[in-house]
């Protein structure tokens, strides 16, 4: 466990505040205030138990976590047991998405063409077997396709300017029974349609130099033949959740009491254990549940783990949709905890959606600056939960060590590339800054 210098002072401090006049410290605060303050630092400082965490991590990420499976299910169900194992009622909140599974089968052959081609599925490309002349539709906008005839044919479509789906969708319009797609810069891209609805013909993509060489070669065949094969992707509505545990507050008026809301994802990609990401943050959200149980306060504090984040943040987009107008309007914070203990990632970093300043980041740094001697650094990032939170209108957050570790979303992301100590320093800021939060928030309502 880390114990830094800073900590070590503050410590001696503390315990030095109890037996010297407090007014020697701090003439702000009242000597029971002071003492009361010293105390509840040391009760969240040295409550915090690394192994704890770690060991949560290490039931979480015995296998991948993909949200809606089996394995996912069992995790909400662990997840649930240990915040009632801290004297919790917990809620688990399902909600319901469309998954799909990719094709089995996928090729691309045209009569009188000598290359080989290696067309990649989009996601929610459909299943057919078609053939068909290959047409040349530029970029699949509507004044590219007016003129042309593809009643029964496959239209050849660069990307750029317009979605995929709009390309697909134009090119159908006007009678084309499949539809190839190629980049227009050398960059490999994973495209996707949005969702199932948005065609219904099969499509593929293909890579810049074999787009352009397949151009080349319809400018000097007219009329090649193609054959296009999709078999095996199928569309399935799935289920994932979330688990809520929630510390009332003392006084309890629905109407004036603060929220903060901790959060992290325990969902991980195909593949990988995912013990970094994110099995990390959801073994400190629940560190600091139970560290945070005993201490009283006139803030309500949610400790929630999302599911379907790899999905495209799901599980908090539910969370916030869920959510009163009264609600959001009284969450203050929220603390998005995702990537946080990796051993070969770089330094703790905060992001903020916009990069700027907002009582989150102002808590940790102040947090930050107390136990390690200078303000963890922030900047702007919108790849995690918190910018569901954000986008709603409330201070968020994420918290993650940058530049990332190089085993990220592979199955190299095990429980032997945690650090502890990278785990006792962000649950201690995070610990501090929602300590000083709700001490603050205690003394102004009274």
């Amino acid at each position: 466990m880390r114990i830094s210098i800073n900590k070590i002072i503050l410590t001696i401090i503390l315990g030095i505040a109890t037996v010297i006049p407090i007014v020697a410290f701090s003439p702000h605060f009242a000597s029971t205030e002071f003492e009361k303050m010293n105390a509840l630092e040391t009760q969240v400082l040295w409550g915090i138990d690394v192994d704890n965490i770690y060991n949560n991590i290490k039931v979480l990420s015995k296998t991948p976590r993909v949200a809606g499976t089996a394995q996912e299910k069992k995790a909400v169900a662990y997840i649930k047991k240990q915040f009632e194992s801290y004297g919790y009622e917990s809620e688990v909140q399902s909600f319901h998405f469309n998954s799909y599974t990719p094709p089995q089968t996928l090729t691309l052959s045209i009569k009188g063409y000598s290359q080989r081609l290696q067309p990649i599925a989009f996601e929610y490309s459909v299943n057919g077997d078609i053939s068909g002349e290959i047409v040349a539709a530029g970029l699949g906008k509507m004044e590219d396709i007016n003129k042309l005839d593809l009643k029964g044919k496959i239209a050849l479509i660069q990307r750029g300017e317009i979605t995929f789906a709009d390309k697909i969708s134009n090119a159908t319009a006007k009678g084309a029974i499949g539809v190839i797609i190629y980049n227009q810069e050398s960059d490999t891209i994973n495209g996707s349609l949005g969702d199932t609805t948005k065609t219904s013909v099969p499509a593929v993509f293909l890579t810049k130099e074999e787009g352009d060489d397949l151009i080349s070669h319809l400018k000097k065949n007219p009329g090649s033949i193609g054959q296009l094969n999709i078999k095996g992707a199928s569309f399935n509505q799935n289920t994932s959740h979330n688990v809520i545990a929630i510390k009332k507050p003392v006084k309890l008026n629905n109407s004036t009491n603060n929220i903060i809301v901790i959060g992290a994802h325990h969902d991980s990609v195909a593949g990988a254990p995912g013990a970094n990401d994110d099995a990390s943050g959801t073994a400190m959200t629940l560190e600091l549940a139970r560290v945070l149980k005993n201490i009283s306060s006139d803030t309500e504090i949610r400790f929630v783990t999302f599911g379907a984040e790899e999905l495209g943040l799901l599980g908090s987009s539910h969370y916030v949709e869920s959510l009163s107008e009264d609600e959001k309007n009284r969450i203050v914070a929220n603390f998005n905890l995702d990537m946080v203990g990796s051993k070969n990632a770089g330094n703790l970093i905060l992001q903020t959606i916009d990069g700027k300043p907002n009582l989150v980041t102002d808590l940790s740094q102040e947090a930050s600056e107390k136990l390690n001697g200078e303000p963890t650094p922030f900047n702007q990032g919108e790849r995690s939960d918190h910018v569901t939170f954000a986008e709603a209108g409330i201070p968020a957050a994420l918290f993650i060590h940058h530049p990332t570790e190089e085993w990220y979303h592979t199955p190299q992301d095990t429980i032997d590339k945690i650090s502890k100590s990278k785990l006792q320093d962000v649950a201690e800021i995070v610990g501090l800054a929602i300590l000083n939060q709700i001490v603050s928030e205690n003394q102004s309502s009274k």
